[in-house]
């Protein structure tokens, strides 16, 4: 296809992936879900697992393998203008009477479901049709360990928006949990990389130049942003909002190239970012159109690579059940846990447990490269995917369950 042949195609695709995920979205919201889940389930839906069953053709010829390095280039502009804007809307004052609380709960968020996904690979390592025989058994366990402590990000701080939670003492802190949940599975996840290929600098790179940046941004970064970007009056000018949109796109590009992605340089940016006029000028020029039009591009393109049909045989169902509780207990349960250790309420531990315990499209991103790296097989790709839309699924239903019910006793208390 010539470049202006995918340019055609892309309108279409716009146009179908932004019909689906409204319909979806539509019915998924009557069923108690977010919209955001609508949205990746419209991309598993366009994608092989039903669209390419019942109509071949017309997958082939809406979705060509051609134009898929598109749609991703078009997924990460999306997710980095999102978190960005999520990283804006951080309120820095929230988190800092509450910062034993998220270091406890992200502590938990990892170390219960690492030691339970380690365990389990541990046990399985010695199965070819799970990992290729050139996978020694640590490397596995690492691997499925950090796939297992993952957290939505995106989603979750999707959720915290649409719920009005981002600017809330709960949001905040769960951000702050989910960011360094996630943090740490990319240099665990760097560390299995580097001795896969036996390349210890990938590794030191990731976590060295992930601290170093966030250093820099946070740190000379932010006290030198107000000056850069002067005076804004009303909304942000031309000049200056190009300005923030190359920084962003620099930020991104480095944590790429860092190893860690671009979500967390582009979060990063926004908790730099100066608090007020500029914020606020920023939400107003950017959301509407980044969730929109952009953001369901992201979540659909990763739909698109999952093929749910690999599940064939009553042994891999339970392996995926035994995944999902695992992943389960040791997410969910334990931040939920470690939450009422810290004092909170039965509610708000479970909506903070709830929210966590989603993985979403950073697991199936983290399943992928690890798939490309011919760390895990097909199979066990399917399996890990089974358990992130579940786990992804619960999410909404029971933190909707959970805060509602704080909320009505909030209520009638007053």
């Amino acid at each position: 296809m010539t470049p202006f042949d995918l340019s055609v195609l892309l309108f279409m695709q716009l146009t179908v992936i932004l019909l689906s995920c409204k319909l979806l979205s539509w019915v998924f919201v009557k069923l108690g879900q977010s919209p955001v889940v609508s949205e990746m389930i419209a991309g598993v839906l366009l994608g092989p697992s039903l669209l390419g069953l019942l109509a071949p053709g017309l997958s082939a010829a809406l979705f060509p393998p051609a134009s898929k390095p598109i749609l991703f280039a078009l997924a990460q502009i999306a997710l980095a203008l999102y978190m960005f804007l999520v990283g804006c809307e951080f309120d820095h004052g929230l988190i800092k009477g509450r910062v034993g609380k998220a270091a406890s709960v992200s502590v938990a968020g990892i170390a219960a479901p690492f030691a339970l996904g380690a365990g389990l690979a541990w046990f399985l390592a010695g199965r070819e049709d799970l990992f290729p025989a050139a996978t020694e058994p640590f490397q596995a366990m690492l691997f499925l360990g950090a796939a297992m402590s993952i957290t939505a990000f995106p989603m979750l701080a999707r959720i915290i928006h649409e719920r009005g939670l981002t600017g809330t003492p709960l949001g905040a802190l769960t951000l702050a949990a989910g960011a360094v949940d996630d943090a740490a599975a990319w240099c665990v996840l760097a560390v299995v990389l580097a001795s896969f290929k036996g390349q210890a600098s990938i590794a030191v790179w990731a976590i060295g130049g992930s601290i170093v940046f966030a250093l820099v941004v946070l740190g000379p970064l932010r006290l030198l942003l107000p000056r850069l970007i002067g005076k804004v009056e009303g909304e942000l000018n031309s000049t200056q909002l190009v300005l923030i949109l190359a920084l962003l796109m620099l930020a991104a590009w480095c944590t790429d190239m860092i190893g860690i992605y671009a979500v967390f340089g582009a979060f990063l940016l926004g908790l730099a970012m100066p608090r007020g006029a500029v914020t606020d000028s920023l939400q107003r020029q950017l959301m509407p159109l980044t969730t929109a039009l952009l953001l369901p591009t992201f979540f659909t393109y990763s739909g698109l690579n999952t093929q749910i049909n690999l599940l064939s045989s009553p042994e891999l169902w339970g392996l995926a059940t035994v995944v999902l509780l695992c992943a389960v207990l040791g997410k969910g349960g334990a931040c939920y846990a470690v939450a009422r250790w810290q004092g909170m309420d039965r509610s708000e531990a479970a909506a903070v447990g709830s929210l966590m315990n989603a993985r979403g499209l950073m697991e199936l991103i983290i399943l992928n490269i690890g798939l490309q790296a011919g760390l895990i097989t097909p199979t066990l790709f399917t399996v890990m995917v089974m358990m992130a839309i579940v786990t992804t699924l619960m999410a909404t239903p029971l933190f909707n369950r959970a805060y509602g019910h704080r909320q009505m006793r909030v209520q009638l208390a007053v």
